[in-house]
C-alpha cells in the first residue's frame, strides 16, 4: 500500500475547487450561467467520483449536495441568487477545509478502492515541489553545457575524414600508379580499406551530428518545461483574492468589484504562497477600512459598487504588487489621534510620518472591532509576510480618492517577454524586458544630433537621448557603430533610445537572480539561458534609460582587435556569469569546467588572460596557477584568482603560485572586473 494514498487525490481536489470558486464567482459578474452550470456539474461530478475512490465520503456527500442544488438550474432561465452562491460557497470552504487534513492512511479494510466510472472527466495537476525543480534545472543546464561540448567531435570526425580523403588521393596519384602498374594483392586492399573507413567516417559524422541536433532539441524542451514547473502564473491569485473581497463586502453590506491585473508574468511559487496572505489582508482592509457604503458613495458622487484593483508588474530585478481602491482614502485625522494617545507622534506629524505609524502597524481606525478589521493586526500580518521576502511596503492615499499599497518583492525566478538584441558584432546578446520597448526603427548616423551632453534623436515631437548599448553597459570596445537599429525604451525618467547591432527575436525567458555574493551593476536585472544554453543578461529598462541620459557618450578612436580570455570555474552560474560580462565588453571567450580541461585548452589555443576559481573538485586554482608558471609555453600568460577565498593568507598563497590579481567574489562587481583585466591582457595576445 502507498504511503500516501491522497497523493494525487489532494491536487486533483484542491483544482477543482479553485476552479469552482472562480466560476460561482464569474456567474455573480454576469457571465452566461447555463454553461458556467454544465461546468460546474461536471466539477462536482468528479469530485465526487474522486472522493469515492479513495474512500472520503465526507467530500463525496458535500459534491452531491452542490449537484443536487445546481441541477434544477440545468435547464432553467432562473438565475442563480446570491443566497444560492453564498450556500455553494459555503461548501466549497468546508471541502476546503477537509482536503489538506488528508494525511493518514485509511484503515486496512478501505485499502481497495473501487474504479473510477468510464468516461469520467479527470483534471491533470501537478505541483512540483520547488527544491527538486531546481535541481532538475542544474542537472538539465550541466548537461546541455556538455552537449555542446560534443559539438567538437563532429569537428574532429570532420577532419579525420578530409585526412582519409587526402590519404586516398595520394594512393591514386600518378606516382603510385607508376609504382603499381600491376596492382599487388596489397596495394587492392589498402585501397578498399581507405574507401570502407572514409564511407564509415561520413556515416558516424552524418549520425553523430543528426543525433546531436535532437538531442539539443530536445534537452531545451526539457530545460524550458522544468523552469515552467518551478514557476506559477501571479494570475493565480485573483480567485482567492475576489473570493475575499466577496464575503468582506457581503459581511459589511457593502458593494465591491474586483479587478486582478498580471499580463503573463510568472514567478516562484514561493512566492505566491507567500504574498498571497498579505494580499488577503489588504483587500479585506480596503473593503473595511477604504470603501464606504452605497449611500456614502453615491452620495460623494462616486459609483454605489467600491473599486478594488490588485496588478502586479516587474521593475527591473523587482516584483511589484500594487493593491488600490477608490475609496474615502487614509483618515490622517483619526491616525493623528490614535498616534497622538499613545504617544507615537505629536500634533506637529506630517501626512508622511503617519504613514510610517501606519505601516509600523497595531493601529486601526476602525470604531468596532468585527471579524473583518478592527483590531489593528492586519498590516502586522502584512509586514511579516514582506520581510520573510525580504521586500519593501509603500503606502500613498489621498482623503476621499483612495489608498494604494505596494508591495516591491526581489525575485528570484520570473518569466517575462522579453526583445533579444545583440549591442555590437563583437559582443554576446542581451535581453530587454518586451513591456518597455515601444518600437525600433532603422537609424542613420545622420539622424543624430550632437550636444554637450551627448547625442539624441528626434522621435516623435520631442528630443530624446541617444546612447550605444554598450556604451550604457560601459563596455570598453572601442568606438561603436552609430547608424544601424536603434530601440526606443521607457523608463522612470522617460524615453530613450539604444542603439543596437540588430535585432534577435522575441520569446518568453526566465529570468534568473545573479549569485548573491556578486555586486553586478544596477543596469542588469539578472539573467537567463538563450535556447541553445548560452547565458544571456536581462536589462532593468529603468536603469537603461537612466544610463543613456547620463551617458555623456562620445565616441572613442577605433575598435581593438578581440582578445581571448578563458574562464575556469567549475560553478555554472559563475560561469555564465563571467562569460557574458566578458562578451559584452567585446572579449573572445572559452570556458573550462576544471582545472585540468583549462590546462589542456590553453595548451590548444593561445590566451591573453585566464581568469581561475581557487576551490574546485581536483586541481584546485593555486596548483593550477603553477602547472601554468612551470610551463615554458604558457608561463607568461596573466593569471587572475576569482573566488571566494579573500584572507590575507589565500592573497598571498595566490601571489606564491605566480597569480597576477585576485578579487573576492563578495566584492565582485562588473566595472572592477573590467577594470582589472584591461591592462592584464594588454600585450599578451
Amino acid at each position: 500500500m502507498a504511503k500516501d494514498p491522497f497523493k494525487y487525490f489532494r491536487p486533483e481536489a484542491q483544482e477543482i475547487v479553485d476552479q469552482f470558486g472562480k466560476c460561482l464567482l464569474d456567474i455573480e459578474k454576469g457571465a452566461e450561467q447555463a454553461a458556467a452550470v454544465q461546468k460546474l456539474l461536471r466539477l462536482a461530478h468528479t469530485l465526487k467520483g474522486a472522493a469515492r475512490v479513495v474512500k472520503q465520503s465526507e467530500i463525496a456527500h458535500l459534491a452531491h449536495k452542490i449537484e443536487d442544488s445546481l441541477s434544477p438550474y440545468r435547464s432553467s432561465a432562473q438565475a442563480l441568487s446570491r443566497e444560492d452562491v453564498d450556500a455553494l460557497l459555503e461548501r466549497i470552504d468546508a471541502i476546503t477545509g477537509l482536503v489538506p487534513a488528508l494525511t493518514e492512511p485509511p484503515p486496512e479494510e478501505q485499502e481497495a478502492g473501487s474504479p473510477r466510472p468510464a468516461g469520467e472527466e479527470r483534471i491533470q495537476t501537478v505541483r512540483a515541489d520547488i527544491g527538486e525543480t531546481q535541481v532538475l534545472l542544474d542537472a538539465v543546464s550541466e548537461t546541455h553545457a556538455l552537449l555542446n561540448g560534443l559539438r567538437g567531435v563532429v569537428h574532429e570526425l570532420d577532419n579525420s575524414r578530409d585526412l582519409a580523403d587526402l590519404l586516398a588521393v595520394q594512393l591514386s596519384s600518378p606516382a603510385s600508379a607508376e609504382r603499381s602498374r600491376v596492382p599487388t594483392v596489397a596495394f587492392v586492399q589498402r585501397s578498399a580499406t581507405i574507401e570502407d573507413l572514409r564511407r564509415r567516417l561520413r556515416t558516424a559524422e552524418r549520425m553523430l551530428g543528426t543525433t546531436l541536433e535532437r538531442m539539443d532539441r530536445e534537452f531545451r524542451s526539457l530545460r524550458d518545461t522544468a523552469h515552467r514547473l518551478r514557476l506559477v502564473p501571479v494570475s493565480s491569485l485573483f480567485t482567492v483574492l475576489e473570493r475575499t473581497a466577496r464575503d468582506a463586502a457581503r459581511a459589511l453590506s457593502k458593494d465591491v468589484r474586483f479587478e486582478g491585473r498580471s499580463g503573463d508574468i510568472r514567478i516562484d511559487a514561493h512566492m505566491i504562497e507567500t504574498i498571497q496572505n498579505a494580499l488577503i489582508q489588504l483587500v479585506r482592509n480596503a473593503v473595511a477600512h477604504g470603501i464606504e457604503m452605497p449611500r456614502e458613495r453615491l452620495a460623494a458622487g462616486k459609483t454605489g459598487a467600491g473599486q478594488i484593483c490588485v496588478t502586479v508588474s516587474r521593475s527591473g530585478r523587482k516584483i511589484v504588487f500594487a493593491c488600490s481602491d477608490d475609496g474615502r482614502g487614509i483618515d490622517f485625522r483619526a491616525v493623528r489621534k490614535i498616534a497622538m494617545e499613545r504617544g507615537l507622534a505629536g500634533a506637529e506629524a506630517d501626512d508622511g510620518q503617519l504613514i510610517g505609524i501606519l505601516l509600523a502597524g497595531g493601529i486601526s481606525t476602525s470604531q468596532t472591532v468585527t471579524g473583518i478589521s478592527g483590531r489593528g493586526i492586519g498590516l502586522d500580518i502584512v509586514r511579516e509576510c514582506v520581510e520573510k521576502l525580504g521586500g519593501e511596503i509603500r503606502l500613498s492615499g489621498t482623503p476621499g480618492s483612495g489608498t494604494a499599497f505596494e508591495l516591491v518583492m526581489p525575485s528570484s525566478l520570473a518569466s517575462v517577454e522579453a526583445l533579444v538584441v545583440e549591442p555590437s558584432a563583437r559582443a554576446a546578446p542581451i535581453a530587454i524586458p518586451l513591456e518597455a520597448v515601444l518600437r525600433t526603427r532603422r537609424l542613420a548616423a545622420s539622424e543624430i544630433s550632437w550636444t554637450a551632453q551627448g547625442m539624441s534623436i528626434a522621435h516623435g515631437d520631442e528630443e530624446i537621448p541617444f546612447v550605444p548599448l554598450q556604451a550604457a553597459l560601459q563596455t570598453d570596445t572601442g568606438e561603436p557603430r552609430l547608424g544601424g537599429t536603434a530601440i526606443i525604451v521607457a523608463g522612470a525618467l522617460g524615453r530613450a533610445a539604444i542603439g543596437v547591432e540588430r535585432l534577435i527575436g522575441t520569446g518568453d525567458i526566465v529570468v534568473r537572480p545573479l549569485p548573491g555574493n556578486i555586486a553586478a551593476s544596477p543596469i542588469i536585472a539578472g539573467a537567463s539561458l538563450d535556447a541553445a544554453g548560452n547565458p544571456q543578461l536581462v536589462l532593468d529598462p529603468d536603469i537603461l534609460v537612466a544610463a543613456a541620459r547620463n551617458a555623456g557618450f562620445h565616441p572613442v578612436a577605433s575598435l581593438k582587435e578581440k582578445t581571448r580570455v578563458l574562464v575556469v570555474d567549475d560553478s555554472l552560474t559563475t560561469r555564465m556569469l563571467e562569460q557574458s560580462i566578458l562578451e559584452s565588453a567585446g572579449y573572445d571567450v572559452d570556458v573550462a569546467m576544471s582545472g585540468e580541461e583549462g590546462l589542456e585548452r590553453m595548451r590548444a589555443r593561445r590566451y591573453a588572460l585566464v581568469l581561475v576559481d581557487v576551490e574546485m573538485p581536483g586541481m584546485d586554482g593555486f596548483s593550477f596557477v603553477e602547472h601554468l608558471r612551470a610551463d615554458p609555453a604558457l608561463h607568461d600568460i596573466p593569471a587572475l584568482l576569482v573566488t571566494s577565498l579573500s584572507g590575507p593568507e589565500h592573497i598571498q598563497r595566490g601571489r606564491e603560485a605566480g597569480a597576477q590579481g585576485h578579487i573576492a567574489k563578495s566584492e565582485f562587481d562588473q566595472a572592477t572586473l573590467l577594470s582589472m583585466i584591461a591592462p592584464l591582457a594588454v600585450g599578451h595576445e
